[in-house]
């Protein structure tokens, strides 16, 4: 199976319903493109997404280590939800599977890509269902450590199945087993180009006036309440042996509060709803990260071997995904984790004063480093996506 020789190589990508299903499938069709440039290709890059919410805006605005688009074009299809538990939308949201399903193969037919490559999703399961049936080579890749409900169904196309834990494989039927490959977690490229001084100018902090370690406060772009919580309550004693940096979240921002804490802790609490572009080179400066655990912040931190106190999202409404992405990590000491009762201010304040201690924190650095290796997993699935060619 090769490419054909054709001028433009057209591929198609999908995934979304959220950033952390938009954003490594980005990373990794940025250096698809840069491989098939390196073998004189061009290549034309289709996305399906959903039709509406925040697909279409990521999608359009990303750019690639060139600078240009990363993504030519933007197909929206409806979208229903898979869910585990009964709600009368299960019912309606069938209706958008099919109807999603059907503009699939219309953009497939139209588009005729060499191959398509899923990152997951609940609106990745129709193209890919699409792309089966059109006789389209599907290639998914799973970012957590187990495999979620949309990913399970998209295995049963793919013609190859990429994982970003080897452990996970285990959990794998003997025919998903044999078309797999394991390849770490893509990595947006500007994570690996950041800057520590760029961070700290950002931030304002002058190294030789506060030289306590600077910790980092993830919440993800809407925010988590629960570690909002845990920083309001014990930021005079995070203030007193850190400089805090807090991303609170768009939607759990309450500027009235923070502008308070920061006349009360002056340049020791940093507050930002959301930390854009500079969020690198901010992550680059930091000496720990308090995070929840989904698997682009995970490996986002971890590439840069910072060390994390992780507090994982659990309870009724999540399928455990990032209590397995914390625990992997935990198992090879390289994250602290909080997880259930644990994440408390009891817990949180041990953790934090184990980092104060810089020996510490580099042996945990060192096992990051271990971990995530030297070979970047955006560039090797575009290796292994290329090479494997198409019909």
């Amino acid at each position: 199976m090769r490419f054909k020789d054709d001028d433009i190589l057209t591929v198609a990508f999908t995934g979304g319903g959220t950033a952390g299903h938009i954003i490594p499938g980005l990373a990794v069709a940025d250096e698809l493109r840069k491989t098939a440039s390196e073998d004189n290709r061009k290549l034309r890059i289709c996305w399906i997404g959903c039709s509406s919410g925040m697909d279409r805006k990521i999608v359009e605005e990303a750019s690639g280590s060139d600078g240009k688009r990363t993504a030519d074009e933007f197909f929206g299809i409806p979208a229903g939800k898979l869910r585990r538990y009964f709600s009368l939308r299960n019912f309606s949201d069938l209706f958008k599977i099919a109807a999603g399903f059907f503009k699939s193969l219309y953009i497939l037919s139209k588009i005729k890509p060499a191959f398509l490559f899923s990152k997951g999703g609940f609106v990745s399961v129709p193209p890919c269902l699409a792309a089966r049936i059109r006789g389209i080579p599907v290639f998914t890749h799973e970012c957590d450590f187990t495999i979620g409900l949309a990913n399970r169904i998209n295995n049963r196309s793919a013609y190859r199945v990429l994982l970003s834990y080897r452990e996970t494989m285990d959990s794998l039927d003997e025919r998903t087993r044999s078309k797999s490959a394991v390849t770490g977690n893509p990595v947006r490229p500007v994570i690996y180009e950041a800057d520590s001084e760029r961070g700290l100018r950002f931030l304002g902090i002058d190294r030789q006036v506060n030289k306590k370690p600077v910790l980092l406060v993830l919440g993800g772009s809407s925010g988590a309440r629960q570690i909002n919580g845990l920083v309001y309550e014990n930021l005079e004693w995070l203030c007193g042996n850190f400089i805090v940096v807090h991303q609170t979240g768009i939607l759990n921002s309450d500027e009235k509060q923070e502008e308070a804490l920061s006349r009360r802790f002056g340049s020791g609490y940093i507050h930002f709803p959301f930390i854009h572009a500079e969020l690198p080179d901010v992550l680059a400066c930091s000496d720990v990260v308090l995070s929840r655990a989904g698997a682009n912040s995970i490996w986002e931190a971890a590439v840069l071997a910072k060390p994390m106190v992780l507090i994982p999202l659990c309870g009724g409404g999540t399928r455990g995904d990032q209590v397995d992405n914390a625990e992997f990590f935990r198992k090879h000491s390289a994250a602290l984790v909080l997880s259930g009762s644990d994440a408390d201010s009891v817990h949180l304040k041990d953790s934090l004063t184990f980092l104060l201690d810089e020996s510490n924190r580099a042996a945990m650095s060192e096992a990051l480093r271990r971990l995530t290796g030297d070979e970047r997993p955006a560039s090797k699935i575009a290796q292994l996506i290329y090479s494997s060619g198409v019909r």
